[in-house]
């Protein structure tokens, strides 16, 4: 009885031990698996950055200004040097706003993944930049603050 009682225990513990790598596989696997869904997310997250700060350039530059000014395609000064951009600015019609689309590619394997955002950004309607940054009335500091005591 003793002797089969030892087989039924080794068993147990080979049973408990198959079951306990393919637990632990399974959990290596989606921990990896996490990792790599973690590390693609913050490229795409890093993408639409550069995306958004390109078209923030052409909101402060001016659609027409802005090509004279930059490169429309390239890459990215380091740290960003693994993602390569395309900004498209496109005249859709006569005192109409234009379509600038900004694309940003990076590597995945074999593949190149992109982000691409589109807005339309009117010209530029006053001469000197410097006019746009000037408040309308003068800015009171003081009174602000003291209001009562008559600075």
């Amino acid at each position: 009885m003793t002797r089969r009682r030892r087989g039924v225990v080794l068993m147990d513990v080979i049973l408990a031990g198959v079951m306990l790598g393919v637990g632990l596989a399974v959990m290596l696997s989606l921990a990896s698996r996490s990792v790599a869904l973690q590390a693609e997310g913050q490229k795409q997250v890093v993408a639409a950055w550069l995306a958004d700060e390109l078209l923030s350039m052409v909101l402060v530059e001016g659609p027409v200004v802005y090509p004279q000014l930059y490169p429309t395609h390239g890459r990215f000064e380091p740290p960003f040097e693994d993602y390569e951009y395309e900004l498209d600015i496109e005249d859709i019609g006569l005192r109409e706003p234009m379509r600038v689309t900004a694309a940003v590619r990076w590597a995945h394997g074999r593949e190149l993944r992109q982000v691409v955002a589109q807005t339309y950004i009117a010209e530029r309607q006053q001469e000197d930049p410097l006019e746009l940054r000037a408040p309308l009335e003068p800015i009171d500091r003081l009174g602000r603050y003291y209001e009562d005591e008559g600075f």
